[in-house]
């Protein structure tokens, strides 16, 4: 993975980090998900990537989603 990805958001379900990598497209961000968790137990953590340009929007977002 290229150094320039940052996690922004993680969750431990995987329609919320869809959700909000939706809202992030919606504002021209591009990202993407890596799921972690385990498949047969789903326990672990969803994580959200967003580019280094795009943190401190991507961090707004993510306050507001939480909201």
């Amino acid at each position: 993975m290229e150094k320039d990805w940052v996690i922004i958001y993680t969750t431990n379900k995987s329609y919320q980090a869809e959700i909000f990598r939706n809202v992030l497209s919606d504002h021209e961000i591009e990202s993407f998900i890596i799921n972690k968790q385990d498949s047969s137990y789903k326990f672990g953590n969803i994580e959200v990537y967003v580019k280094r340009d795009h943190v401190l929007k991507a961090k707004m977002l993510v306050k507001e989603f939480e909201s």
